[in-house]
């Protein structure tokens, strides 16, 4: 049983308040009792029952079964005002946990590798506690526990949904628990945060033949190969060095036998930019490339491309407020990181193209107790400590947010 946060780390967040410090041990235990039971993209049955159990415990009103498995809560303030939403993910990823903890896994291949269970986990104890607080609380704040961000994306029909009416969201926030920064910081930036997320898969299709007699054959593996290799000239020659942009071919799949040239190859990959004119550029310049070195070749290419998540892109106004409560969290300067940006993707993008908002990183890697893994892996974990952090930082947000942010 954890009854408080260790002494030790106590000096990065001087900021948190006493009653905010005493809602530890019950963080922890909801965001283990999450990690045992993780579920995949709009299959969080177990999960969403367990945060209805939580709101309706509290007398906080909700609505649940929104786009197969969200759930959205409100909890209004005595005294009129804005409308603030705080979103949370909450499915897991299909990995197969090899942490040997107490809350481990009990789901066999599936695992919170990715914090989410954390980020519930913080937005449950923000809703506590603006629920015991609603005679200091100033407007509307909607919670909004979102299923599937790690594909294929349950933002979208959230938004579509209505989550964002009745009433009206002025703006939104959320973070996510970073261990590509260490605990006690906070990253913080206006616009771009992460990338937009496309994605292909590619079929060519050749002339198989005999290995010793290549000239009656269109071998499919040297296409796809001068391929793949003229994919990288679209960042290295069509994009402004100063942008940013990933062409990245993850899968190549041909061939089966050594002296068989292979008829038809498959691959496929993604794509990440910042800048959202890049939108439909590079899935042109894939398709014009593969349609072009195939027709040199005779061969024919069957293309699926597809966008799933924009750009994340946060408003600077909100951003200015996120940093500006940061700063009375953690330790200062050193403790709020400016330059942020990750070519990860985040569905998170939906909400902020439909109100100006703000999502950040709350650094949560502790190398001293070998929490430091990084996100995806098997081993992935965290340090509990940030979820107290990541209450204090929403409640300060919510406090401090008016509508000249939004405007």
């Amino acid at each position: 049983m954890v009854s408080t946060i260790p002494a030790s780390t106590t000096s990065q967040f001087s900021g948190i308040r006493l009653d905010i410090r005493s809602l530890h041990p019950q963080l922890v235990e909801w965001r283990r009792r999450l990690h045992q039971y993780p579920e995949l993209g709009f299959r969080e049955r177990l999960t969403a029952e367990f945060i209805a159990e939580k709101l309706r415990s509290w007398g906080i009103d909700f609505e649940a079964g929104i786009a197969e498995t969200g759930i959205v809560a409100t909890v209004e303030g005595q005294r009129s005002g804005p409308v603030l939403a705080i979103r949370a993910d909450m499915d897991a990823l299909p990995v197969c946990e090899e942490n040997e903890v107490p809350y481990r896994s009990r789901h066999e291949g599936i695992m919170h590798a990715c914090g989410h269970d954390g980020h519930t986990a913080i937005a449950l104890g923000t809703a506590y506690y603006l629920s015991q607080h609603r005679h200091d609380l100033s407007g509307t704040v909607k919670f909004i526990f979102q299923p599937a961000e790690e594909g294929p994306g349950g933002a979208k029909p959230m938004v579509e949904a209505g989550v964002l009416k009745n009433p009206d969201v002025d703006a939104i926030i959320g973070l996510h628990l970073w261990n590509n920064l260490p605990l006690g910081t906070v990253g913080v930036r206006g616009g771009p945060l992460m990338a937009a997320v496309e994605l292909f898969r590619c079929t060519l299709n050749g002339k198989g033949g005999h290995g010793a007699m290549p000239h009656q054959t269109t071998d499919a593996i040297v296409l796809g190969s001068q391929i793949v290799n003229a994919l990288q000239t679209i960042v290295a020659r069509n994009v402004d060095p100063i942008a940013s942009g990933v062409v990245t071919v993850g899968e190549f799949h041909a061939g089966s036998a050594l002296n068989v040239i292979a008829g038809t190859a498959k691959f496929g990959g993604t794509v990440r930019y910042f800048d959202p004119k890049f939108q439909g550029f590079f899935g042109d310049r894939v398709e014009k490339i593969i349609a072009g070195i195939c027709h040199s070749h005779g061969a024919s290419y069957d293309l699926d491309y597809w966008q799933l998540y924009p750009p994340t892109v946060n408003d600077d106004r909100m951003a200015n407020l996120v940093r500006s409560v940061a700063e009375t969290v953690v330790e200062t300067p050193a403790g709020v990181v400016p330059e942020c940006q990750t070519m990860a993707g985040e569905d998170m993008s939906f909400f902020l193209q439909a109100v100006p908002g703000c999502y950040f990183f709350l650094g949560s890697a502790n190398p001293e107790k070998k929490l430091d893994f990084p996100h995806h892996h098997p081993r992935f974990d965290f340090d509990e400590t940030a979820l107290c952090a990541g209450v204090e930082l929403f409640v300060r947000c919510v406090e401090q947010f008016d509508l000249s942010y939004c405007r």
